[in-house]
This record gives structure tokens, C-alpha cells and sequence, in this order.
């Protein structure tokens, strides 16, 4: 009788798929004991990293009527004691205890990118659900990694790319697939602000480390180097340490190219070439300050600019407070420009502009919104939960928005264009970039290669 049972977080991922064909009401002593529970019991949440980005997803999915956090788990005492006495949870300081927390259902993963993958990987294999922060990986392998985990062990993922929930997002994928703007053949993308002279600050570098903050687990399977106090503030200091974010592009590229991915359903590109450096900011930090990045797509290119050292946005440099046309001081500023046959869209994450060609544009009509609201992507991931089908931001979709960021470093780091073939999800012709797109994690980390 003991094998035809199934576990708690099995039960919880079938009954709603099950539930359409076959209505059916269980008493819940019926599933009493081994791990079994009733189809309308709660979802038991683990907070993997207890920084700010970790709190702010916890306290979005409480806001679910059937998410309980029963446990948290990070490497710095300071901030796991808050997280456990809010929520009155288990604690722990190391991430692999708390994969085997009793009746656990799923977990948020909010640590620093280096660990990303290792945990969703382990989390997926413990056949807990995840709500990934962006950018889910750092390399290509390692967003390969991830999607193999979830699509093998059926678990429900969401990537918290938390814009794509936004009602202007939709309305922007209706207005580019209406087909008003023509035929497009190049967007734009960009991120700036300034962060010259002093980036992050510098001298900062020391070997006094925090009572109770455990450096090496911090650090994980990166490179290990000295504490530094700027870097473990918050998840914006990490994008000035290649080690721990890859720099600014894969920490806002994911939020900013997905409405061009998602409104053109764009595959891989098929050549990606980048030019970028640290040229001005003299900091702690190493990463660089800028980025220029072209994708080529079969019918279509795709450009990227990300610059600390000018916050210059052009169309969304506007200002009506001063009426001079411009913002006058730096502010981080971000667009997506649809250049189409007809006109060009001009968007960010709340506002739009649209510039017509001559008159090709005169009989538009608004599009009907046929892209239903989102409840939060936090909540909706938790939906995906009880209903067994992966929320809009899965592993399956968002490798097509994380590879082509990771190949962008990868290629200003090489100097060199790359080429990528989609059918096989491989590096074409450079034997050294897929090489080097396949990392080798700090001992005693291993890479998760059986899951390419």
C-alpha cells in the first residue's frame, strides 16, 4: 500500500488539473499521515537569502491567502533572526537544511546570482517549486541548467522578473502585435544612470568580517575575495562585482529586452556581438561601467546600452517640471524604442510615445486588451502551484531573455562576436566561449553538469 502513496508536494501539484476532470471531495483524515494532506491545505514556503529582495517577495506572497513561511535560511544571522521572528518560521543557516524541511512546498530563492543556479537546480530536484529572482543565471549553462532541472522534475518556476506583470507591459505587446507600427526591424534597448566618480566607493576591501555572517558560504561557487561592507548592502551593490551579478546588464537587461522578447516572441538570437569596459569608475568594484550590445535575430537586430558614468535617456529624458525639455541631475532612466515601417513605439515601464512615419499611421485604432491582468507575479506563481501550470515567466520562456544577456558579456569579455545556433542551444565555431560558458564553480561546489 506504502508505494501507491504520494507526497505532499506531489498532491498539491496534481489536485487542480485533476480536480477538472473529476470533481471529488476527500476527507482530510483520509490523507492523514506520511507527508499527505488535504488538496485545500496550505503551501508551506522556504525564503532562501533574507536580504531586501527576499523580504519584499515573501511579504507579496503572504499577501495569498494559502502561503505559510515555515522556514528561512541564510548564511548572515543578522538578517535570518528578523525573517524568523516575523513569520515565527524555522530557521537555518545553510540552504541545504532547509530543502529538507518537513512538509516544505516551495521556495524563494533570493540570494546573490552566483547561487542561483546551484539552488534552483537542488530545489527542482527536491521537487520543491521556486520563485527564482532575476537574473535567474549568470552563465549559459547555467540558465540551461535550470530549465533542464524544472522541465525534468515537473516543478512549477517563476523568474521574478516583476514587470512583466505590469498592465502597460500587456498593453505594449498588444499595441507592437497589432501591427500598427509595420514591419519592425530593429529595437532598442537601454538602461543609464550615473554613478561617476565614485561608484561604490573604494578602500573598502578588509579581512574583518560581521560576527555571524558566514563569508565563505556568501560567497559560495564564486571566486573567492576579500569582504567588502558596500557589496552586502543590498542587491544594487552587487552589480558593481562581476563575481556576484555579472555586472549591470544581467541585472536589468531581463527586466527591459522581455517586452521586445515577449511582444515579437523572439527565439535566441543567432549572433550576439558586445564592446563594453570599466573606463571611468575607479572603485571597489570591478565590473563594467559600459556595455554596447548588438543581437542579431533572422529578420530582425536588437540593440542594448547600459552606462554608469551618463544618465542621458533621450525621449525619457523629458521633463515637465522644468520645461526645458530635459531633467536637469542624474537619474537612472531606461527605454524600449519599436522601430517599425509605419512608426516607432518609444516605451519604459509605465508611459509611452508614439511617432508616426508621414501619415502611415492616421487610421490606427487602440487594440483590444485580450492580455488578462496579473494578480502579482508572486501570486501567480503561487496560482501556478495549485494549478500545475508554469506562470508566464518559467524557465522555458526566460532562457530566451537570460542567454542572450549572458553571451553579451560573454562576448565583451572575448571581444568578439559569437555565434549561437537556437535548434541545438549551442555556441557555433569557438571552442573557448563554450568553454567558458559552462563555469567551474569554487571548491567544494560542483557544477550541476548532469543537467545539461
Amino acid at each position: 500500500m506504502e508505494s501507491t502513496l504520494i507526497s505532499r508536494r506531489q498532491f498539491i501539484k496534481s489536485t487542480s488539473a485533476t480536480a477538472i476532470v473529476a470533481p471529488f471531495i476527500i476527507n482530510p483524515s483520509v490523507l492523514a499521515g506520511s507527508g499527505q494532506v488535504a488538496p485545500s491545505d496550505k503551501i508551506n514556503l522556504g525564503v532562501i537569502g533574507c536580504g531586501s529582495l527576499g523580504r519584499a517577495n515573501t511579504n507579496a506572497c503572504v499577501q495569498h491567502k494559502d502561503a505559510v513561511v515555515t522556514a528561512a535560511a541564510d548564511v548572515w544571522k543578522a538578517r535570518l533572526d528578523p525573517m524568523v521572528a516575523k513569520y515565527s518560521c524555522t530557521g537555518y543557516a545553510d540552504y541545504r537544511e532547509l530543502l529538507q524541511h518537513k512538509g516544505l512546498d516551495a521556495v524563494i530563492i533570493a540570494t546573490p546570482a552566483q547561487w542561483h543556479c546551484l539552488q534552483a537546480v537542488e530545489a527542482a530536484k527536491a521537487g520543491l517549486h521556486i520563485y527564482l529572482q532575476k537574473p535567474m543565471t549568470l552563465h549559459l549553462g547555467e540558465s540551461l541548467a535550470v530549465r533542464n532541472a524544472v522541465r525534468k522534475h515537473k516543478v512549477m518556476c517563476q523568474v521574478g522578473t516583476q514587470i512583466h506583470a505590469s498592465d502597460h507591459y500587456r498593453r505594449m505587446v498588444e499595441l507592437v502585435r497589432s501591427g500598427n507600427l509595420g514591419d519592425i526591424a530593429t529595437v532598442r534597448t537601454f538602461n543609464v544612470m550615473n554613478e561617476t566618480p565614485n561608484g561604490i566607493g573604494s578602500g573598502f576591501n578588509t579581512t574583518v568580517i560581521p560576527d555571524g555572517l558566514d563569508w565563505d558560504k556568501w560567497v559560495g561557487p564564486a571566486r573567492m575575495q576579500p569582504f567588502n561592507p558596500n557589496l552586502v548592502k543590498t542587491a544594487f551593490e552587487h552589480g558593481f562585482w562581476m563575481d556576484f551579478s555579472g555586472g549591470w546588464t544581467p541585472g536589468m537587461a531581463p527586466h527591459i529586452i522581455d517586452l521586445p522578447i515577449w511582444a515579437l516572441n523572439l527565439d535566441y538570437p543567432t549572433e550576439i556581438s558586445a564592446m563594453g569596459g570599466r573606463y571611468i569608475l575607479k572603485d571597489d568594484g570591478d565590473a563594467y561601467d559600459n556595455h554596447e550590445v548588438i543581437w542579431r535575430y533572422p529578420n530582425l537586430t536588437m540593440t542594448w546600452m547600459s552606462s554608469l558614468t551618463n544618465s542621458h535617456g533621450w525621449a525619457f529624458s523629458n521633463s515637465k517640471k522644468t520645461g526645458m525639455g530635459y531633467e536637469t541631475g542624474t537619474a537612472r532612466r531606461l527605454g524600449i524604442y519599436f522601430h517599425g515601417s509605419n512608426g516607432t513605439l518609444m516605451t519604459d515601464y509605465s508611459s509611452h510615445i508614439l511617432v508616426p512615419e508621414g501619415d502611415r499611421m492616421k487610421d490606427m485604432l487602440t487594440p483590444p486588451q485580450t492580455i488578462p491582468s496579473s494578480p502579482g507575479q508572486e501570486i501567480e506563481w503561487l496560482e501556478s502551484i495549485k494549478s500545475g501550470k508554469q506562470p508566464l515567466c518559467n524557465p522555458e520562456y526566460h532562457v530566451k531573455v537570460d542567454a542572450p544577456v549572458e553571451l553579451s558579456v560573454l562576448s565583451m569579455q572575448l571581444g568578439r562576436s559569437i555565434k549561437f545556433d537556437p535548434k541545438t542551444e549551442k555556441i557555433v565555431g569557438d571552442k573557448e566561449a563554450a568553454r567558458l560558458a559552462i563555469p567551474k564553480y569554487r571548491a567544494p561546489w560542483k557544477f550541476p553538469s548532469e543537467y545539461l
